[in-house]
């Protein structure tokens, strides 16, 4: 974070003006120069389309390993330890497989994210009121540790009370879990950041139990590593994807179930509720994620930057008002 009068950078390439505190408001905040809004829309690659569908395979290769693993000891179990039982040849195979197709899909990720930083997109912010910044593409690139999914200049944006109401539940031992209604983020109206359209509506998972607790840290990487193997679909959660044209597409996730107000093919004008925030998918609390991309199909998509206009891109927790 920056004091006042110290220029902080809001994203790649961006600067905020000096004088603009972490918790300045969105009115404080303006940019020194207009950001690029056109794009080309990009036909996802050859690398990009090889890697989703070798990411869509995970989920049976693995599901194979452990059946067959499952049949193995089943086997030695019922003692058919005669030949009846599947050979170590076979558990080596389909292991090497699965892990054959990991390395495939970490060399076709890389290649898919060469070459320059695309332009960063101005759009307007998707939130209302005081909120502040986590796994903020402001502090590094890729933001969540990956590229995959068109996430590298992602970021997630958690509610804070408005004085003098009692700030958020700290992380911290005790309790293990909460309910979603004592994070003041929990139902919070998700906006358009653009006149769009509707591309993607995903809206059927239920809203779990946070995990914002030490104790809760191993059940969630469990969790966490069973969803990264089923699919893109399971780490977003409840999810929404608008095309703002010239090729750039915005990603909300983890919505709240049953809370989005919109269908595929509908035209959303800025500023327009179109959900609102929950606890699905890979989270530990409702939070949105936000991100832009290049592609509806976040699986062949690349990373976009962003920023919000009058804001720019806060800084890990920045708060910010709007």
């Amino acid at each position: 974070m920056a004091a006042a009068g110290v220029t902080a950078r809001a994203g790649p390439g961006r600067t905020r003006p000096e004088g603009t505190t972490r918790h300045g408001t969105a009115r404080q905040a303006r940019e020194e120069q207009p950001l690029t809004t056109t794009r080309r829309p990009v036909r996802p690659s050859r690398p990009a389309r090889a890697a989703a569908l070798v990411g869509r395979l995970r989920p049976a290769l693995y599901a194979l390993v452990v059946a067959l693993v499952l049949a193995d000891l089943g086997a030695e179990v019922a003692d058919l330890g005669d030949g009846r039982g599947l050979s170590g040849r076979v558990l080596l195979a389909a292991a090497g497989l699965a892990l054959a197709a990991e390395a495939l899909r970490a060399y076709l990720t890389r290649a898919v994210h060469r070459g320059p930083e695309p332009a960063a997109v101005e759009v307007a912010p998707p939130v209302t009121g005081r909120w502040s910044a986590l796994n903020s593409p402001a502090d590094k690139v890729p933001s969540h540790g990956v590229r995959a999914y068109g996430q590298a200049y992602a970021i997630d944006v958690v509610r804070e009370p408005e004085p003098p109401r009692e700030p958020r539940p700290a992380f911290g031992w005790w309790p293990p879990v909460r309910r979603n209604r004592d994070f003041p983020a929990f139902g919070e109206p998700v906006l358009a950041v653009a006149d769009a359209t509707v591309v993607r509506v995903r809206d059927g998972r239920r809203d779990h139990l946070t995990r914002s607790s030490y104790p809760a840290l191993l059940p969630f990487f469990v969790e966490a590593s069973f969803r990264d193997l089923a699919g893109f679909g399971a780490l977003v959660g409840n999810h929404l994807v608008l095309d703002l044209g010239d090729g750039t597409y915005a990603l909300y996730a983890h919505l709240k179930r049953g809370s989005v107000t919109v269908r595929e093919g509908e035209r959303v004008r800025t500023g327009q509720v179109v959900a609102r925030v929950g606890n699905t998918g890979n989270s530990t609390e409702p939070h949105l994620h936000f991100q832009l991309m290049d592609a509806a199909d976040p699986c062949t998509a690349r990373g976009v930057p962003f920023a919000w206009r009058g804001v720019g891109v806060p800084r890990n927790e920045e708060t910010f008002t709007v």
